[in-house]
Order: C-alpha cells, then structure tokens, then sequence
C-alpha cells in the first residue's frame, strides 16, 4: 500500500510488522509473570512502545548507533540487535555472552547493547551493521553519550584528516545518532544540556521521546511546563536563518502510518543535513505499569486506565489492517496464536540454556560432597547435600555455599575428597570472579599497561620553558601525529584555555580539531564518551577539577562502567583532561582524589606532578584504549621545565611509582603538588638529622602495580601518607594499599601517618590556604615526631603536638 507519495509498504511488510509487535507484548506479559514466580528477580519491558518502534526502525541503517531507553525492546527486535531468546537470557541473568551479548547477564532487562569489540577488545568495523550502546538505568544518563555519537559523524563528515580514517566507523558521516527517553526523563538536566548542545552543533541526533503520561506514578503536570515536552522546547525549534536548532515533530503512538512516513521523512533530513530532531510520541500506553515491581492501578484513574485499553497501539494497529482490508480478523487471530506458541518455546528454551550450565555445577559439587561423606563414615552433611538436590532456586551461589559449608563442617579432616572439594572451591570462585567482575578496566593488547616506558630524553639544545609550553607541544605533537585525535572544551579554542595550553592549536588545526564548547561539563564529557565509541580520540577539558562534579553522573554511571557492564563489548578511551590542587578560593582548589576513586572505578587517575610528567602520561594514555582522567598540578603552569627533545613520543608508565628523593628514616608517599611540599619539607628534616624518602606514585590509579613502595617501608619502618585530599580520602586509600595489599604494616615499627588537608574547603586568600592543606611545617613536624618517638634520646621532641 502507498502511505504518501513514495512511501510504500507491503501488506506482507505490515503484517510481518504486527506479528513483531505482538510478540513482544507477549514476551513482555512472560517476563513479568516470570518475575512474579520468581524465576526473574525482576522485570521491566516495553510494551505500549511497540508500534513507534517499529516506525523509527525503518529509518534505522547500517552504521547507525542507538542510545536508548529502557523500553525498546521492540525497536532491537525490528532491527535484529535482539533476538527473543536473547531477550530471555537477560532476563534470567545468562552469564554467558553468546546468549545474552548486550551484558553477559551484568545487566538488568531491556538494557540493550551490541557488541562493539571483538574477542581480543578491537573494535569491529562498525560501518558494517546496526549498533547500540550499552543502556542505563539512571533516566536521561544516554543524553550525553548521544550528543557524541551524533558529534562523530560531523567530524566524519567535515574534518578533512578523517577522509582516511573513518572506513570501519563511518561512511562520509551519513550514520544518526538515535535516542531514545520517557517523557518524565526530559525533565532531567541532562536532557537539556544535550538537546541544546545538539542544537548549537547541528549533528545528526535524533531523539524520541516515548509519552505514556507518567513517570513511575507522577503524571505529565508535575513533570513538564505545558504538561509538553514539544510545547516546552518550541524555542528550540530549527531556524533557517540562524542555522541553529532541531526540527520537532509530534506523532501519536498507535498511528502506524503516519509514524512510518513521519520517521521515514524526518531521518532522511537529520541524515542528509546534520540537522537534530526531536520526535515527542504522545498517546502511548504502559499496559503493565512501570515494572513488575508495582501495580499501575494505584495511581491511574479508572477513566484513564480505561483510554489505555481503547488505545493500546497494537488493539489500534490491528483494527487499522481489518480496515484496510490487509488481512481478516481471522487470520490475525491464528497468527497471534502462532506467536505465542512462537514465544513461548523461546522462552523455554531461554530457561533450559540458563540452567543447564548451573545444573552441571550443581552436579560436580553434589558429586564431592558424596565422596566426601563416604570418606567420612557419617552423616553430618546430609543437610549440604539436601540442599543441593533440592533447591529453592537455581544459581550458582547455591554451588559455592554447598562446597563452603561442607568444608566448614569437616575442619578435622584430612582426606582426598576434601581436598577435591577445597580445589572445587577455588576453581570455582576464580571461574565466578571471572564470569561476572571482569573487564572493569582494558584488558586488550591495547591496553595503556603494556604501554613501554621511554624516559625523557634531553640534550645541550634542550630549552627551559614554562610548563604550559610542555604540554602544549605534546599535544601539538599528537593532534599532528592522529587525525583522530581532537580537545573539546570551554575556552580551549580561540583563547587556548584560560592557562593558554592550547595557545595557537585552534588556528594550526581549525575547529573541529580544537574545540570551544559552552558551559556544559556533562555534554562535554558526553562528546568525548560517544565520539570514542566510534573510533576516534577526543582530549575532554574540564576547566577546574572542582566542575568535576557537574560531569560526575555521566563519569561514574557511564563512563566508568561501561566496559564491565558490557562483559568486554564495548570500550570508550576517551581522556578526560582538567586541573587542581592549589590555587586561591573554595571551587578552584579542589582535590578530591577520594571522590573520583570511589565513583569511577573503570577509569584510570592519573595525578602527575609536574608538566612534563603530565606530557608523558598523555603520550601513554593516547596510545592505549583505557579512559583515564589527568589532573594537572594547577599552580605549576609557569613553572619552568625543560623540554624534552621527544616530548611527542617519551612515555611515563601507569601504576610505576617514583623515588624522588631517597632516605632512611621515612617514607613519605604522596603525588602531584604535594611533591613539591615534601621535597622541601625533607631539605629542613636533613638539617634535623632525619633522612626522608620521598616516593610519587604518579597514577592513583592504577597504583603501584608491582608493589614497590613495600621496599621502601623495608627500610625506613615508618610511613606518612600525604595529600590534599579531605581526612581519609586519597591518603587512606594509599595507605590501604601499602599497608594492607602490600603487607607493609609488618615493617612497621611506628604507627602509620596520614596527612591531608583539612575537612572544609580551602578559604580564598594565602592564609586561608596555608591553613587549610598540608604544608612544608606540617611534613616535617609529622616526619620529626616519628622519628623522635623511636629515637628520643637523639631527636627530643621540639614540636608542641598536632
């Protein structure tokens, strides 16, 4: 049939749509009954979705990604991302990647990802096939990532240096960015930031906003001015003149074909022009409510849940094809039963394929503890063995805690059964360590770990220059060096950022290679985080670190998960560049390591403490495929280094310590600004006759990979942690690892010291700083005491106590 001009679809193509449609609903009533019997411990699915979905797949082409929402199931069908058993083993939790690709049963449903990596964690050639980044929970978290994915293809597109570079990512920067978002979740700050941000760059992002009315049990009046995200974002509507802005588009969610055409239309604008758009789908329905967790009958009126039924849009697709005279009443009536047959076997061969593994383990463990018994003569772990045979639930923990308890149970005993079952055990916490805690950081050949060290190397001709200069010809020397390689950030363009690292590297190599952007640190983490998705290198700035902050959703959530929570599958080295430490005033002082380590593990913390450090560790980083965050020492802009003669190739290893300063009486571990502190902290303390060893780790994290710090402690027997991190930040967590993970409290012989900075941040002004962090007093008055506490008789106490 002809929809409009030359919009055709076949009465096969729409029929073969309506049974994709109703086999959804029908998976999405199984997985919420599965959770309600408690083989699934939860459900959440796209039913009431379905019928724009299969609208906006007819836009979707090879090469285009999606950053979506947790209802589009259907849309992963329509294109095959998803199959329905693929749809059931993230639903039971498949730990197995052939099954369950979107997250290896890391996941909870309808989190949908493809797999972007192959088996050694290289990136597939993208061009070739349809592709989703990795869902979130968190509601408007997709945003920034979109606006990257859009961002990519103009580079694709305009940056000549790319022409070359883009074959397995990009075909003349055609691919849209498609996303996806409830109505409630526009109200999310994040929204904004991204569709605006869309609208200034003009990248081929287009967002649907799925509108059942609620948000959980909060209706559209408390959500949205107008009770309208469309009405509400007029003002951002496409304007010939200026050239800004995103066209929008309003559809209902039942009407089939005039979602078909509206998508068809619309996506071929967004695709040939680079201009967003933004398709807010009204009158949808949620037949089930939010999720199997709650009952949408408590907070809908009668009148409106009545509407729901009237409208759901596969009841209105169905009756739109009798009228059409596409196919009877009838005939639908067998193919539906088809489909739920169809399902319904998928299902339970979901089932079977989640279970057999576990049943085999359940097997082997069953097996030693009956070998066991017979060893021991007696009948105490009858109860272990009941348990295994009969359990409430199927899972693997059943396994582990059966092989636990019967190990504890037998702690006399000495015989080959129980030594079985205790190599049982080990295997078996490595093989589930393995299955559901890998991948939190690279572990490709690409990884920046394997990244050789080239030390700096300096000559007669070397020249003395300010430090901001180090790392401006670094990063002259890798944006000349890789076309992939772009900075995005406020001030980092005309002006070259507010410490001028940039300084003429806009002009040298034009905008889309230097790039200012608005005051936006989520979206401009977001730039980084979706551009990386799709082959490229992009250098995010960060003003200060204390802005951090505003970025930290997307970093944690994202960012910093991302890699784990597709199993491997997906990768997004994007480096994320900003400054701290000492400066003048509460938000530009900022130091918190803790924080960061915390939140963002997955992402690498790189606190050098000089530039030329900072200049080798981005040489390392842009060489590997691991997102890492380098904090610069902010007052160290002027200070004057030498320039090494390979600064574009010389790299500094992550996770390698270095002895600044030997000693033997303390060891002061710290890193970035705070080095500075206790190098002159430790010319007074020799004028005391104590001997400091200074040691800067360079990388918080990773840290201390080979554990060298413990040889300091060795010899020295005490230690003091410093930075300017709150109490029990940084310094607690460098103390953990020494003393704990390296063993180093067992070369103690006084107790271990940290020293930070206070618990409120810095006051403006030098006092108020002085005050505030660490200073060169503090290191030695701390050093001196520990001494003098071990050696009073040659070093009284001169300090009044801290």
């Amino acid at each position: 049939m002809q929809l409009d001009g030359e919009l055709r679809l076949t009465a096969e193509e729409v029929l073969a749509d309506y049974r994709l449609a109703h086999q959804s609903r029908i998976a999405s009533l199984i997985a919420t009954r599965e959770a309600h019997t408690g083989r699934a411990t939860f459900a959440i699915c796209g039913d009431g979705k379905e019928v724009a979905e299969l609208a906006m797949a007819k836009a979707f082409r090879d090469g285009d990604v999606r950053a979506g929402y947790y209802r589009d199931q259907t849309f992963m069908f329509a294109t095959g991302m998803l199959d329905i058993p693929q749809f059931f083993a993230q639903l039971y939790g498949h730990a197995d990647t052939e099954a369950e690709p979107a997250s290896g049963g890391r996941q909870m449903p309808n989190h949908f990802a493809t797999r972007f990596l192959d088996e050694e964690g290289r990136f597939k050639p993208l061009i070739a096939g349809k592709h989703s980044t990795s869902d979130m929970s968190p509601t408007g978290g997709q945003m920034a990532r979109l606006l990257g994915l859009a961002y990519a293809s103009k580079l694709y597109r305009n940056e000549p240096g790319l022409k070359d570079r883009g074959g397995d990512f990009s075909f003349k920067g055609d691919e849209v960015a498609f996303g996806t978002i409830g109505n409630a979740g526009t109200s999310e700050g994040v929204f904004f930031e991204a569709v605006n941000a869309a609208g200034v760059l003009q990248v081929p992002m287009a967002i649907s906003v799925w509108d059942d009315g609620y948000g959980i049990s909060v209706p559209n009046d408390y959500q949205t001015t107008k009770s309208s995200i469309s009405a509400a974002m007029r003002g951002f509507e496409w304007d010939g003149k200026t050239g800004t802005g995103l066209d929008i588009y309003v559809v209902r969610g039942w009407d089939y074909p005039t979602l078909c055409r509206t998508y068809l239309r619309a996506i071929e604008r967004v695709r040939a022009q680079h201009i967003p758009a933004m398709f807010h789908i009204v009158e949808m329905t949620q037949p089930q409510g939010h999720s199997a967790s709650g009952s949408h009958e408590r907070y809908k009126p009668k009148a409106r849940l009545q509407w729901e039924w009237e409208f759901d849009p596969i009841r209105r697709m169905r009756a739109w094809i009798i009228e059409e005279g596409l196919a009877s009443a009838e005939a639908l009536d067998d193919l539906e039963a088809d489909d739920r047959k169809l399902v319904q076997g998928h299902r339970r061969d979901a089932w079977t394929s989640y279970t057999q593994p576990i049943l085999k383990e359940q097997g082997a463990v069953l097996a030693l503890l009956e070998d066991l018994t017979r060893e021991l003569g007696d009948s105490r772990l009858t109860p272990v063995i009941e348990e295994v045979r009969h359990p409430e639930r199927i899972h693997r923990r059943v396994v582990y805690r059966a092989a636990f308890n019967a190990l504890a149970a037998t702690s006399e005993h000495r015989g080959p059964a129980r030594q079985r079952l205790e190599e049982f055990l080990v295997r078996y916490r490595r093989e589930n360590d393995r299955r559901y805690n890998s991948h939190l950081y690279s572990e490709s050949e690409e990884s920046p770990l394997l990244i050789k060290e080239r030390k700096p190397l300096y000559s007669k001709t070397s020249e003395v220059m300010d430090g901001r200069m180090i790392l401006q010809r670094c990063f002259d020397h890798n944006l000349k060096k890789d076309a992939r390689i772009f900075v995005v950030g406020e001030d980092v363009g005309k002006l070259g950022d507010v410490n001028l690292v940039f300084e003429g590297l806009n002009e040298k190599y034009g905008e889309l290679r230097v790039t200012d952007t608005g005051l936006r640190e989520a979206t401009i983490l977001g730039q980084g985080i979706g551009a990386s998705l799709r082959g490229l290198r992009p250098i995010v700035d960060i003003q200060y670190l204390d802005y951090l902050i505003w970025a930290l959703q997307v970093l944690s959530d994202d960012l910093a998960t991302l890699h784990h929570r597709t199993a491997g599958g997906q990768k997004a080295p994007v480096i994320i560049r900003t400054k701290g430490h000492r400066l003048e005033g509460i938000w530009h002082t900022g130091s918190p390591m803790a924080m960061i380590l915390h939140s963002c593990r997955g992402v690498y913390l790189a606190v050098p403490r000089d530039m030329t450090r900072a200049a080798g560790l981005y040489n390392t980083l842009l060489q590997g495929d691991n997102p890492a965050i380098v904090v610069e020492v902010l007052s160290g802009y002027r200070d004057k280094e030498k320039v090494p003669d390979n600064i574009g190739s010389f790299t500094v290893p992550l996770g390698v310590p270095e002895i600044l300063r030997p000693g033997e009486d303390v060891t002061v571990v710290t890193y970035g600004e705070c080095c500075h502190v206790a190098l002159q902290a430790a010319e007074q303390l020799e004028n005391l006759g104590i001997d400091v060893e200074i040691i800067d780790v360079q990388t918080l994290s990773p840290f201390d990979i080979k554990g060298s710090i413990v040889g300091s402690l060795q010899k020295t027997n005490a230690a003091v942690f410093l930075d300017e991190d709150v109490p029990g930040g940084a310094s607690a967590f460098m103390m953990q690892h020494v003393l704990e993970e390296q063993g180093g409290w067992q070369y103690l012989d006084a107790a271990p010291k940290t020293l930070s900075a206070k618990e409120n941040r810095s006051p403006y002004g030098i006092d108020g700083g002085y005050f505030s962090k660490p200073q060169v007093e503090d290191v030695v008055m701390t050093c001196y005491s520990i001494v003098s506490e071990r050696q009073p008789e040659l070093l009284p106490p001169i300090f009044p106590p801290q």
